[in-house]
């Protein structure tokens, strides 16, 4: 028998936790709405400014250093930085000490290979890269559905992200997330395209940094005077022993390394830049930036190990950078913390899903609609729309495994593509259009096989979950091969040759021709 005193104590503890619960919903649903209106006063100002085709696709190539390298972080550091890291930290430190090592330093290598001369192109779109260099229309197609496949993945795990903040804090229900985050991406970008998504995404660097940072000060000063820890057996642990194979390790770090340095988004903003020798130093700043976000998410998943891993046990390690504030600081202060990491959070999901949004648009504008003010506007709202429904009906999945294979993808392909066609001259078209799609197919046979066959174990298992180590040199290799061949039976496209000199001359920085120009009807 249960007392009227038992039953009216449980009445007051269900209420209790209601009324927390509708206080979170409250404080978190503030916060996303004051980012969303800040995203959207800062975002549509760009629509004032916007005048032309190139404001629209790289924002008339004016964008100075420090806010170029603001919009590219803020657009970079995307949800499975913001939760994935801290998960991993908590899960597989050298795992997620290999994700941090090889974001930051693939920056390097787009510094080192490609930045100056893919500015120098002077083209709008990586496509129009493809197409310039190897006078071919063949090269042009399949680079642009490449890259519409590239964003169309990453965009993905962004809007299930928000689906996860909707349902864990938000109290309501999941599809809610999506539709919000889609509604804001497609206002901003239809707006005022490039122009306006980068004075946004400099904004949205600012809020990602600071709404990690603030919690992370309150919990580090709880944590001192307490002085003691409520698992000290982890403090053992912070960094694991490797936990998966030699080939697994080496074939993720590649991944992530060649992987960053092919991203789409990223790419087109440098095509922003004034110049070449701004375009480096953009990336410079951008190594700094990233670098020191990755110490905040580090950090989360090491209080996590040490200070809170019974309140994280059994949870996703995907919502530790949610619970850990409420795990170590407690009461309305805890809840006001999560809601402001929320919030952090909500910015993520908005900066990079508008640069992917713009990236596709921009590709999609120039292929289908065409390559004006109205197609770009068209193509962003379809691009826009097309993701939204994947993310409806698909389910997610963990968003660093996720998010792996688009950067198998895209060292599997466009990275090999733009590292042979800056630097070698014996490569062709038919080279770089097999090449392209033997990666791309490897990559996807195996994210399709590992899924579809229950993440085997074994070597199998590896090479189909870390596939950029064995599809990267595949790619690679089938370009060579193949231009080998083509170069004995074809001659070299004169205007291949051309623009290839140009990608190497220093007095060809600044932008002095049009996209039109590099339409050519071949092949």
């Amino acid at each position: 028998m249960v007392s009227g005193g038992q039953r009216s104590d449980r009445r007051c503890l269900v209420v209790h936790e209601r009324h927390g619960s509708m206080m979170m919903a409250v404080f978190t649903a503030s916060a996303i709405g004051l980012v969303i209106a800040c995203t959207l006063v800062v975002g549509l100002r760009g629509l004032r400014i916007t005048r032309s085709t190139s404001d629209f696709f790289v924002a008339s190539r004016s964008v100075r250093p420090w806010w170029n390298a603001s919009a590219i972080s803020g657009e970079f550091l995307a949800a499975a930085s913001f939760f994935g890291i801290a998960g991993l930290m908590l899960d597989s430190s050298g795992e997620a000490l290999l994700l941090v090592s090889g974001y930051t330093a693939g920056f390097l290598v787009m510094l080192i290979f490609v930045a100056s001369s893919l500015r120098r192109s002077n083209a709008y779109t990586v496509s129009d890269f493809a197409q310039a260099r190897f006078d071919s229309m063949r090269v042009r197609h399949i680079t642009s559905v490449v890259v519409v496949l590239i964003c169309s993945i990453y965009i993905v795990p962004q809007l299930h992200a928000a689906a996860l903040i909707a349902r864990s804090v938000g109290g309501v229900p999941g599809w809610i997330g999506p539709v919000v985050v889609a509604t804001v991406v497609a206002a901003t970008v239809a707006a005022g395209g490039m122009r306006s998504i980068t004075l946004a995404q400099g904004v949205q660097y600012g809020f990602k940094v600071v709404s990690l940072l603030i919690p992370l000060i309150f919990m580090i000063v709880i944590v001192l005077r307490r002085g003691t820890a409520s698992d000290s057996s982890a403090m053992h642990r912070v960094i694991d022993e490797p936990a998966h194979s030699a080939y697994w390790s080496i074939s993720l770090l590649a991944s992530v390394l060649l992987g960053t340095a092919g991203l789409p988004h990223v790419l087109v903003r440098l095509c922003t830049s004034r110049d070449s020798r701004t375009a480096q130093r953009t990336l410079a700043i951008v190594v700094v930036l990233v670098g020191t976000f990755y110490l905040l998410p580090l950090a989360y998943g090491v209080l996590g190990r040490w200070f809170a891993s019974d309140a994280t046990a059994g949870d996703r390690t995907d919502t530790l950078v949610l619970r850990l504030p409420g795990a170590i600081v407690g009461g309305t202060l805890g809840e006001v913390l999560t809601a402001i990491v929320a919030a952090g959070a909500f910015s993520t999901f908005l900066a990079t899903s508008s640069g992917l949004i713009v990236t596709m648009a921009g590709v999609v504008s120039q292929d289908v609609f065409g390559a004006d003010v109205r197609g770009f506007r068209r193509a962003a709202i379809a691009a826009t729309v097309m993701t939204l429904v994947i993310a409806l009906v698909t389910s997610s999945s963990r968003l660093t495994e996720t998010v792996g294979y688009v950067f198998a993808l895209s060292a599997s392909t466009l990275f090999p593509m733009l590292v042979l066609a800056i630097w070698s001259r014996a490569v062709t078209s038919a080279g770089v259009a097999a090449g392209m799609l033997v990666g791309g197919a490897a990559v996807v046979g195996a994210a399709i096989g590992h899924y579809a066959l229950g993440r085997p174990a074994g070597v199998a298992g590896d090479l189909m979950a870390q596939p950029g180590g064995w599809s990267a040199p595949l790619a690679f290799v089938v370009m060579l091969a193949v231009s080998q061949l083509q170069v004995a039976s074809s001659h070299r496209s004169d205007a291949g040759e051309r623009f290839l000199a140009q990608l190497h001359s220093p007095e060809y920085s600044r932008s002095r021709t049009d996209v039109s120009e590099y339409r050519y009807d071949v092949d």
